[in-house]
């Protein structure tokens, strides 16, 4: 289950919008659902969230989102992304995110994000 979401983290490093939406079209349902911690609402269908994914190449140029892990379990996908790049200061940055995925015919349907890999509990 992996090819859909690893295409749709491709389009977040291109900067032409129809390259971007073809990954998109790639790799997600009509109907998409999405939302991760800077999305004020829900974001919803292709189009918006094609908007919403160049934002990122246009504001972190030079920047990649790669997959770097992934399993399922019960129909959800679980993925890890490496979103890096250089900084405000030249050196290179990673910044980790995870995803939790819905699918529907081998696409993806909803898809919720968040910052970092998980709070850390200490005793």
């Amino acid at each position: 289950m992996t090819d859909p979401i690893v295409t749709f983290f491709d389009a977040w490093q291109c900067t032409e919008p129809e390259q971007r939406l073809e990954k998109i079209d790639q790799s997600v349902t009509d109907k998409i659902k999405y939302d991760d911690p800077r999305t004020p609402q829900t974001i919803n269908g292709k189009t918006a969230l094609n908007e919403y994914v160049g934002m990122f190449s246009a504001n972190a140029p030079g920047w990649s989102a790669k997959v770097v892990g992934c399993d399922t379990t019960a129909g959800m996908t679980r993925a890890t992304v490496a979103f890096g790049g250089k900084g405000p200061d030249g050196k290179d940055m990673i910044q980790h995110g995870q995803y939790f995925i819905e699918t529907e015919d081998e696409l993806i349907s909803r898809m919720v994000g968040f910052a970092g890999t998980g709070p850390n509990i200490e005793k």
